[in-house]
């Protein structure tokens, strides 16, 4: 990475400001997200110099910033940057930073503080963010020293990607800015006593392809892991080879193609059918990439209690947490795949798959095809995104808020390429859609990117429109608006006497918002003109507001009610 110093920069003696900038530029940054303020001022001021090796994009609100920069990560693989001020700047991520850090994406968060000589003096927009960010950072450092600015940023991208991905957070004082130093960049690559990965134990390999290779009813359940490890075509390989029924977690759409023969569908409290009762028939239940989250498992009691488990997981932490695990292979995804391939017996496990299919079939009668195919009554959410599948073919990025659509859209969008689907998984935060559907259409420019909202969460962050509108960025916007906050609603009329407080909203005018920010508009109420609205926002050259007005009581269905086993799925 040291040749991706301009060789006249190296051992001049460089501002911590122009460090920041260089080491960036080191570690391949080409793109990154933020707002200016004053304690950060010196880093932008030296930003203004390398204008041609580092976009900037300047957001509307550090919320959205680091919300882009997520998007930007997961959608390329590679480690989202933002940048912000002291202060309310600095607190303002700290929601991001949460939501990367339970959802394993990768980001360096550059924050300015005040000069180190004021430091707990309360001074002005004077925050203690290391303290606050802590507990939801991989790693955070203070910065108080210009010629410590490399290698905290170096040690920053190194933990941020390596091992299982999370956030960090660098904070640098006013001065480190402003002093002087002698800049060398070397990249970390080791850090004492952090260990990223473990190696994968060849012994705990083979006793998961015995039990693989004896198992009659196995069902493999796969999470994020398989994509962050770049492992889609072993896992694939894999699956293909033994035969394996395969369901995904939230996070793991799209490892797997969507149409694969051997994906059952989504597993959790509003999953697919067939997965969700037959976790609890299969003897043999094999994790990959996944932390058994209370969504997935619903009561832990009665979770899988007949089946053997094996758990692939990186992270130690994660084994033997939550279910207790029969193998366990810690370490890359990748390389146990590699290692468990050539030890796997061809089978096909045709009558256990028939089972799926029928419980498959069960749940396309009673629910799916009146969801998809409704012949009339108010637009469903569900046939809204099966339209937006038979446009695009599988093909698009889809990037969803939190509620009902992102349940809907995790259901029965189709994709045909891995890392298609980008949500807020583990912490739910509404707001995220929209500035991480700006982040991913920068990342990925020649891909389609649909971000798929409700008319709640696109109020959260409604001034990324801004942003969108300043970049440039094609972002198609589908808002599906029920004029509710749609899944409290069903939650108040399923459990709480239909008593609906504070749930209903009164929105405003969508198309003159986008008008104001220049961007194309439409809304539909009518179902006969939905599919040519769809149409006219996907083959728009630039970004394009769709608001659709879908039946404001409909509930999202199959759910597993609270407390209850995954085999106890409402299918109504």
């Amino acid at each position: 990475m040291e040749t991706l110093l301009k060789e006249e920069i190296k051992g001049k003696t460089l501002s911590g400001a122009e460090a920041v900038a260089q080491c960036l530029i080191a570690e391949g940054v080409e793109t990154l997200f933020g707002y200016p303020g004053g304690a950060i001022m010196p880093v932008y001021d030296a930003l203004y110099d390398y204008q041609n090796e580092l976009k900037h994009v300047l957001a509307r609100h550090e919320q959205g910033a680091i919300h882009a920069a997520q998007g930007y990560a997961r959608s390329t693989g590679k480690v989202g940057v933002c940048i912000a001020t002291s202060g309310p700047g600095a607190t303002n991520l700290i929601t991001g930073i949460a939501d990367a850090q339970i959802d394993s994406t990768p980001l360096v968060c550059i924050t300015g503080q005040v000069h180190s000589h004021l430091l707990g003096t309360d001074a002005f927009q004077e925050t203690d963010v290391v303290g606050i960010s802590m507990p939801v950072t991989k790693w955070n450092y203070q910065v108080t020293r210009a010629e410590d600015i490399p290698a905290a940023i170096a040690k920053g991208f190194y933990v941020a990607k390596s091992g299982r991905p999370g956030p960090v957070l660098i904070d640098i004082t006013k001065d480190a800015q402003f002093g002087t130093f002698e800049f060398i960049y070397k990249p970390c690559q080791h850090v004492r006593s952090y260990v990223p990965k473990r190696a994968v134990d060849q012994a705990s390999i083979v006793k998961a392809a015995e039990l693989i290779n004896q198992a009659k009813k196995p069902l493999v359940v796969f999470g994020q892991g398989v994509l962050l490890g770049k492992a889609e075509a072993e896992f694939k390989q894999i699956l293909e080879k033994a035969g394996l029924p395969a369901a995904s977690t939230i996070m793991g759409i799209s490892a797997l193609p969507t149409e694969h023969y051997l994906y059952m569908g989504m597993l959790g409290m509003h999953g697919n059918y067939a997965p969700n009762v037959l976790t609890n028939s299969c003897d043999l239940l094999i994790a990959i990439g996944m932390r058994f989250d209370d969504r997935v498992t619903g009561n832990v009691e009665k979770y899988a209690r007949q089946a053997k488990v094996i758990h692939f997981e990186i992270d130690p932490a994660e084994v033997d947490k939550i279910i207790k695990t029969d193998v366990a292979v810690v370490g890359d995804c990748k390389e146990a795949l590699n290692q468990l391939l050539p030890l796997l017996e061809n089978r096909s496990h045709v009558g256990w798959l028939n089972e799926f299919q029928r419980l498959r079939d069960l749940e396309s009668e009673q629910l799916i095809q009146s969801e998809l195919e409704p012949e009339s009554g108010e637009i469903t959410m569900g046939e809204v995104i099966e339209q937006v599948n038979r446009i695009t073919k599988g093909e698009a990025i889809v990037v969803t808020d939190v509620g009902q659509h992102q349940m809907m859209a995790c259901r029965y969008a189709k994709f045909k390429r891995s890392r298609s689907l980008i949500t807020s998984g583990g912490l739910g935060t509404m707001g995220f859609c929209l500035p991480a559907a700006l982040g991913a259409k920068i990342g990925m420019p020649d891909k389609q990117v649909v971000a798929i909202v409700g008319d709640g969460g696109v109020q959260m962050t409604i001034q990324e429109l801004g942003t969108i509108m300043q970049t440039g960025a094609a972002v198609k916007i589908l808002v599906l608006n029920n004029q509710f906050l749609g899944m409290v609603r069903q939650w108040q009329e399923l459990f709480f006497d239909k008593r609906y407080s504070s749930t209903m909203m009164i929105n405003p005018n969508f198309q003159l918002i986008a008008q104001g920010y220049g961007i194309e508009s439409r809304k539909v109420e009518k179902r006969e003109d939905l599919n040519e609205a769809l149409k006219n926002m996907l083959e728009h050259e630039g970004s394009f507001l769709l608001e659709v007005a879908v039946g404001q009581e409909f509930n999202v269905f199959p759910m597993v009610p609270t407390g209850s086993s995954v085999s106890e799925i409402r299918l109504k």
